[in-house]
């Protein structure tokens, strides 16, 4: 996961549109400990969370 500008958090995966009413769906993951997050944002609403697995623990992507 190379990130070119050196931020923090890169994303993984986009669905989605802020113009469209079905909303945007963002994964991101965070390069320090590999957490995963879900970004939506439909309107003016939005919220972020992490992901979790069926045990409740978050997703872990390993760093390289």
């Amino acid at each position: 996961m190379k990130d070119p500008d050196g931020s923090r958090f890169v994303r993984i995966y986009k669905e989605g549109s802020e113009l469209r009413t079905a909303g945007l769906r963002v994964i991101l993951v965070d390069r320090q400990t590999g957490v995963n997050y879900l970004y939506v944002a439909n309107g003016y609403g939005g919220g972020l969370t992490p992901l979790l697995d069926a045990s409740g623990k978050p997703v872990v992507t390993p760093i390289s």
